[in-house]
Formats: structure tokens, sequence, C-alpha cells
């Protein structure tokens, strides 16, 4: 994952005199969330990954390291966001079972599209709707779980909010956002079971502080279901970002992940660098 940091890394250092000055404040475009979409770490949010306005394109990169006791997460995407409207995203799981050897492959290809608003300016909070197919290249594991399928679509719908000075004089960002899946870990280990291969709803949260347009501080909480009746735990976590520039942010957030596949207590650190390259 080191040489994959540094070749992020590199791109965006590339980029740093080809983004233009217009589209949105900076901050506002949040980050690409753990499964490619634009967002926070752990949760889609309504806006889009890039800083793009209504006349313009972006591209963003990023790769996101999850280290817990058993398991390490590794994640490598991108997500082109088009004239403020739509978003298309792309990214690759590797789930590396370091305690038992191995890993695990998926593949989740996004698409959201702004429904109403504007995160700052609207009156009321920007909607977004979105899907997410995911492809699970090794599925081993999850056959031998009991899921019914290595392949499947979530889809949720985003609310999201910045509310300017309305923290002690800092401005307070929230997102809430409803999923209908049938994941499980979020298809790493398949989709659905025999006794239960339906869709569920699952609600998703943020909130932040920005102390000012380069520095945030939250919490992530987000809702899972329990197909594989091993005990699937919610997922939170509480991070700190740096966005110097539109073309960098890094996020380091502690993550609590419970009880992966029946391994309890997994928790540890997250690691994202990402930005835009246009």
């Amino acid at each position: 994952m080191r040489g994959t940091y540094c070749a992020v890394l590199a791109l965006l250092t590339l980029s740093q005199n080809v983004i233009a000055d217009e589209g949105k404040l900076i901050g506002t475009a949040g980050l690409n969330q753990i499964e490619g979409a634009g967002g926070g770490g752990l949760v889609p949010w309504a806006t889009l990954s890039g800083y793009d306005s209504q006349e313009q394109t972006s591209l963003n990169v990023f790769a996101t390291n999850v280290n817990v006791d058993d398991y390490r997460l590794q994640v490598l995407g991108s997500s082109v966001s088009l004239y403020d409207r739509v978003e298309v995203s792309a990214a690759r799981h590797t789930f590396d079972l370091t305690s038992l050897g191995g890993e695990i492959r998926q593949n989740i290809y996004g698409a959201k599209v702004r429904l109403y608003g504007d995160v700052v300016y609207s009156q009321y909070p920007q909607l977004s709707a979105g899907v997410q197919y995911k492809d699970l290249q090794d599925d081993t594991i999850a056959n031998a779980l009991g899921s019914t399928d290595s392949s499947g679509l979530d889809y949720y719908l985003s609310a999201t909010k910045v509310h300017l000075g309305a923290a002690a004089g800092y401005n307070l960002v929230w997102n809430v956002t409803a999923r209908m899946t049938k994941a499980n870990q979020l298809g790493l280990l398949g989709f659905g079971h025999a006794t239960q291969d339906n869709h569920e709803l699952m609600m998703e949260g943020s909130v932040g502080i920005l102390f000012n347009r380069h520095l945030a501080v939250g919490a992530e909480y987000r809702q899972k279901p329990d197909n594989l009746g091993l005990g699937e735990d919610d997922w939170w976590d509480v991070f700190v970002t740096y966005i110097p520039s539109k073309s960098f942010n890094v996020t380091l957030a502690w993550a609590e992940l419970g009880s992966i596949a029946g391994a309890q207590g997994q928790d540890g650190l997250y690691l994202s660098i990402g930005g835009q390259l246009w």
C-alpha cells in the first residue's frame, strides 16, 4: 500500500498547477468515502466529490488503508464529477486476512445524482440519490458462510447541510444517509443469506465541525445488517481531516468496526489521502 500512496501523492502533486480557482469553496466537496462515493470516510454524503461548478468537470483519486486487529482493508479509487450534477466512481477493495493468510478482492462502481440544493447556500439540505454496484471477486469464504450472491446493489439517499457559524462561531456540517442493502461487511462476505435475501434499510450519519476552510473534526456512524448471523456490528469512527488545497486532503481516524467474520473487537486506524486532479 505504501507504493499506492506514493503514486497517488505524485499525481496530486502534479495536479497542483492545473486546478482552476473557480467552482465550489474549498472543503465543501467532502472526501471520497470507503466505497468511492463523495462523502466522509464510512458514509456517502449528498455532496459530489469534485469542486466543479455547473460549467466544469473534475477528476478525483484516493487511497485508503484501514488497519484493525486481525484484518487490513486497502482501497484505491477515483471519481468523476460532471457539472455539479452527476458523480461516477470506482473503487477496488483488497481485504487482507492478516491473521489467516490470503485476501478478498471486490470492485465497486457507483453513480450519484444531485437532486436538490447546495450544501452551503440553499435553505434546506442538499439532497442526492446514489447507487453502488458491488462485484466480489473472491467468494470462497462468502459461500462457506452461507452468502447467497457474489454481487449486489446498494441504493441510498443522502441529505447534507453546512450551517455557517453554528458551533460556537465555527461551521457545522451534518449528513444523514438512508441505504437499502443486503451486503455482508460491505459485500466482502457476499450478499444476503438463504434465510434473509432482501434489501434492508440501514441508517448512516456524520457530524463535523469545520474550524476553518482547511481543518475539520467529527464522527460517523453506519448501521449494518447481520444477514449471516455472525453478529455483524454497526461501525463508527472519529476523524480529523486536513485539506490544504483542492488538490490534496488527508484524513486520519480511529475506526471501531466491531465483529468481522466472528472476530471480535476489530478497531484501529483509518488513513486516507486524496484530492482533485482537475
